[in-house]
């Protein structure tokens, strides 16, 4: 962790006075951090979004949902959603599958960033608006949908946890093109 945060921080290298040869080996190793990072987050978020009703069942097993917690009385309600509905309608499991693929296609996307952050910045773009439009839509369907509201913070917090090293990559980016051109 200690090596990260002297990776990501930046302050240690005017002391330094650094040349452009190690700022820009430094640009790179951040950017490459940075951006498996974030390909990891979403190949995470995505392989956690095929077993939901397996991975409730075992959270049930292990942590015996409070009924008097929201968010005990919340998980509870959601496991037994799926344990009576995806018997009866399988296919309904489908559109966590592609939401699933979604995170896996979106991260594939960004292998581009890192063979080449300068000319691929448009990705850190993408998805620090990606990030962003998290918000109005937890919101705006979490409402429609019935979702509670500490939950739909919960899920506007990925697009948080998502912007900031996209942000950081962007700007390093940006600092890599002018340091070697």
């Amino acid at each position: 962790p200690a090596i990260c945060c002297v990776l990501l921080s930046g302050r240690h290298l005017a002391s330094m006075g650094t040349s452009p040869m190690n700022r820009k080996h430094l640009l790179q190793k951040r950017i490459l951090l940075l951006t498996w990072f974030t390909i990891i987050g979403l190949v995470i978020s995505g392989v956690t979004a095929i077993p939901l009703q397996w991975e409730l069942d075992l959270a049930h097993q292990w942590l015996r949902f409070d009924s008097g917690s929201g968010l005990g009385t919340w998980l509870g309600e959601i496991r037994e959603g799926l344990n009576t509905t995806y018997p009866r309608y399988p296919f309904i499991a489908y559109g966590t599958d592609w939401l699933a693929f979604g995170h896996f296609a979106i991260a594939i996307a960004f292998i581009g960033a890192l063979k080449d952050p300068v000319r691929n910045i448009w990705l850190f773009t993408f998805g620090m608006i990606a990030c962003v439009a998290i918000i109005p839509y937890a919101f705006v369907f979490g409402a429609v949908r019935q979702i509670p509201i500490f939950w739909r913070l919960i899920d506007c917090s990925f697009g948080l946890f998502g912007f900031v090293p996209l942000w950081l990559c962007r700007k390093y980016a940006k600092e890599l093109e002018m340091v070697t051109a």
